[in-house]
């Protein structure tokens, strides 16, 4: 799919909605943003549209019903993305209401406009996606793209992390207006593809964490399509596979994957090992909680009488030398419970480890990214995804509905 991109489109003096996520971790009692990085990641797109001459708007969201402490107004954001930007970003407490209209209107050549959280509109939170089901056709009524398309010359998109989104703004724009895609988007498409589609060989998959329906949803994709050459499970995905191996992990370790309901994952971890037992490692050796020391045990002398919190030394280097030979390397999730002087060994060391390494690095994800963050230069990683859900279903083979809406776009003639 050739999604256009902003340089092939005449820009000066049009007037440019973009669309980027900047939502971003808030400080519940502050209110103020934590972590950046997402806006930081935006500034490549907004730099190069406000510096062609474009009359730029941005529109973003921020939390959600079911992220409620994080449902702020924009106009921090707006306040840092001037900071990091060097120049004035106008802000605007409106959505899409005449204030919103008439400041779009207003605007001149190269200035930057963000309007309200996309998320004080019914239509944009996720409950409305959940229970209405728009089609993006559909969408064009809604009062955000009615309101808001007839003013602009050209829809770009740059939002990746929500891809997963069958949002107005994220698939409806596309019905209306000559539409390209943002600098980060591109990157965030050429990196995951270059994964999913053609990865240099040998490609290793490493997946932890706690959401193991995630590490699930791509192994069997990965694996099935001769993806991934190798994939290491660590975390509780790790745990899982020892489980389906016939291991007893030890009471506290087995109650918390049942109180969690992830034991529903054991006959799919046996279906995969049946069908892929020589691409799949799981742990050789774990560690445990004992009273807040660390121990460790040989998985052959398993169960453990403690709460497991890591993989063990013995499968920390064989993992690594797996990284190290690797010429693709994807991560998802840490290798325990890297918040705890007793968990954080697995997480450091292999972090450490795919920093180090001579292979393309691929990661994403909230803690997977944050986990990576606390031990290594982030720099030192090839590629950092903002998606998560995007990411995730994009590796697993699942639809997105805002690249489905790009193809569709990207097939109809467009010029400025």
């Amino acid at each position: 799919m050739r999604i256009p991109r902003i340089d092939d489109f005449d820009l000066y003096g049009k007037r440019v909605l973009l669309r980027v996520d900047i939502n971003s971790p808030i400080d519940r009692s502050t209110r103020a943003i934590v972590d950046d990085n997402r806006l930081t990641k935006s500034l490549p797109t907004i730099r190069d549209l406000a510096a062609a001459g474009a009359r730029l708007v941005l529109i973003a969201h921020q939390g959600d019903t079911l992220d409620y402490h994080n449902l702020v107004s924009l106009r921090g954001h707006a306040s840092r993305l001037g900071d990091l930007l060097g120049r004035s970003v106008r802000f605007i407490d409106d959505v899409a209401g005449p204030a919103a209209r008439q400041a779009v209107r207003d605007l001149g050549i190269g200035e930057i406009l963000l309007l309200e959280n996309l998320r004080f509109l019914t239509e944009e939170v996720s409950t409305f996606e959940s229970a209405v089901k728009l089609t993006p056709t559909e969408m064009v009524e809604t009062y955000l793209v009615r309101s808001l398309a007839p003013l602009f010359d050209l829809y770009v998109n740059d939002a990746f992390a929500a891809a997963h989104r069958n949002a107005p703004s994220m698939v409806a724009f596309q019905e209306v207006l000559p539409t390209a895609g943002g600098r980060l988007l591109m990157e965030e498409i050429d990196a995951l593809s270059s994964v999913a589609e053609h990865p240099a060989r040998p490609c290793l998959f490493l997946l932890g964490g706690l959401k193991i329906s995630d590490a699930f949803g791509m192994m069997r994709k990965v694996l099935a399509d001769g993806i991934a050459d190798e994939v290491l499970t660590a975390g509780i995905t790790g745990q899982i596979m020892l489980m389906a191996g016939g291991i007893r992990l030890g009471e506290p370790s087995e109650r918390f994957i049942a109180d969690r309901s992830l034991d529903a994952f054991v006959p799919e971890a046996v279906a995969l090992l049946e069908q892929f037992p020589d691409h799949i490692r799981v742990p050789r050796d774990v560690a445990y909680d004992q009273d807040g020391t660390r121990r460790e045990m040989a998985v052959a002398d398993l169960p453990a009488p403690a709460a497991i919190v890591d993989i063990g030394e013995v499968t920390i280097d064989a993992y690594r030398q797996s990284i190290a030979g690797a010429a693709t390397i994807f991560v998802n999730g840490p290798a325990g419970v890297y918040e705890s002087a007793v968990g954080d060994r697995g997480t450091r060391e292999l972090w450490t480890a795919v920093a180090a390494a001579r292979g393309v690095s691929v990661i994403g994800g909230g803690d997977t990214v944050a986990s990576a963050r606390r031990f290594v230069d982030l720099d030192h990683i090839g590629f950092v995804s903002t998606g998560g859900g995007a990411l995730i279903r994009y590796l697993s083979g699942q639809r997105l509905p805002l690249l489905e809406a790009m193809r569709r776009a990207a097939e109809r003639p467009a010029m400025l």
